[in-house]
């Protein structure tokens, strides 16, 4: 399956500041202060968490709404680090979902089996290949 997500991302010349073009939106990164940036906007790594809460949210209103479950706001807290893993280092994610709504165990159960469905997700947790493009 291929994907039609174009983005360019350009270094705008002063220090780590880039401006994203994704479609019609315009996005900044940058880097915090203390790595030499000028906290212009949130760094890469953040972004990559930001895509995740942002796709696990519109994956579990979709199904919530599909269902016709009360649920009101969906929450998603991210974060993420380097570990020792034996002798290899590897990312870990960690996410926490909070609901408001009237929502049963059950259901709360079923919606965080359903956060694990989403694609950004899925490319997360699956085998990734970055390769130059043409």
């Amino acid at each position: 399956m291929k994907f039609a997500e174009h983005i360019k991302v350009t270094n705008t010349g002063t220090h780590y500041e880039t401006k994203v073009i994704a479609g019609n939106h315009l996005l900044s990164t940058d880097e915090p202060l203390d790595h030499g940036g000028q906290d212009k906007g949130p760094t890469a790594h953040q972004m990559l968490l930001s895509a995740l809460g942002a796709c696990t949210a519109i994956t579990l209103r979709m199904y919530a709404d599909r269902k016709q479950w009360d649920l009101q706001k969906i929450h998603v807290y991210l974060n993420m680090e380097k570990v020792m893993d034996g002798t290899e280092e590897i990312t870990k994610i960690y996410q926490r979902l909070e609901f408001e709504g009237n929502l049963d165990e059950d259901k709360i159960k079923r919606l965080k089996i359903i956060s694990e469905k989403c694609p950004v997700h899925k490319t997360l947790v699956g085998k990734v290949v970055v390769e130059e493009m043409e």
